[in-house]
């Protein structure tokens, strides 16, 4: 689920919940366990990411920064309120990437009418990721990883929004692009919870062996998949997954 629409914490959250772990704990906890994962994920779509180095940099500084601005924001929320937020967070993401393709296509078909017939609606994505990422890219990619670091459900979900909406329309590699941007802003939030008393260890080190080759199997398995069942999943998963989080609450 990490590997294709970063769904993992919408099944590991709800399941520490059912054992009885308390939810900043489990949060936490998950966090920690599903990070090995995203190095899995990384491998498997390094192919993905050839030609998209400046993106690539581009993403790490924001991603860093916001998932240590949301790691700090969950260490100052009460257990009430972040049980509160969430189902919210993940729904309002999941609505923001289903509407992101109709958007897409009436701005690329407005494009042709105002610069002429000649013009391809297309959108490169060689040629976009082949050069250093926008000053709005980068403010988006930081207001993501703040809720990655946060909470991360649904984080996935999220990137593959805001790179839909910059122009990128191949799935697999805007996929590439969101397991590096969440290998990065977890990074820093698995860090810090890990030097706070929030971890369970021997539930995050079991889950952590699932994490690893889950990420690897899942990312070889989603770019053998036609783009629109991966995008049908990305929608279930998140659909699915959040309303389940507003009834265990």
């Amino acid at each position: 689920m990490n590997s294709i629409a970063g769904g993992g914490t919408l099944l590991t959250f709800p399941a520490l919940i059912a054992l009885g772990v308390p939810p900043i704990v489990a949060n936490a906890t998950s966090t920690v366990a599903l990070w090995p994962g995203a190095l899995g994920s990384m491998w498997g779509y390094r192919s993905e990411l050839q030609g998209a180095r400046p993106w690539a940099k581009g993403f790490a500084v924001p991603s860093l920064l916001g998932g240590a601005t949301g790691a700090y924001l969950l260490l100052r929320t009460t257990e009430a309120r972040f049980a509160a937020l969430v189902p919210w967070l993940v729904l309002g993401a999941t609505f923001l990437f289903m509407v992101q393709r109709p958007v897409m296509r009436r701005l690329r078909s407005r494009t042709v009418r105002v610069a002429g017939a000649d013009t391809d609606p297309l959108s490169d994505d060689f040629a976009i990721t082949n050069r250093w990422p926008s000053a709005a890219v980068i403010f988006y990619q930081f207001l993501v990883a703040i809720y990655g670091g946060y909470f991360g459900a649904g984080v996935g979900i999220l990137m593959l929004a805001v790179l839909g909406f910059m122009g990128l329309s191949n799935i697999h590699r805007m996929n590439g692009l969101k397991n590096w941007g969440g290998l990065c802003m977890n990074a820093v939030a698995a860090g810090m919870f890990s030097f706070s008393s929030l971890v369970n260890w021997p539930v995050a080190l079991a889950m952590a062996v699932g994490a690893i080759s889950g990420g690897y199997v899942g990312s070889r398995a989603a770019q053998r998949v036609p783009q629109e069942l991966v995008r049908g999943a990305v929608v279930a998963i998140g659909l699915v997954s959040g309303v389940l989080l507003y009834f265990n609450r």
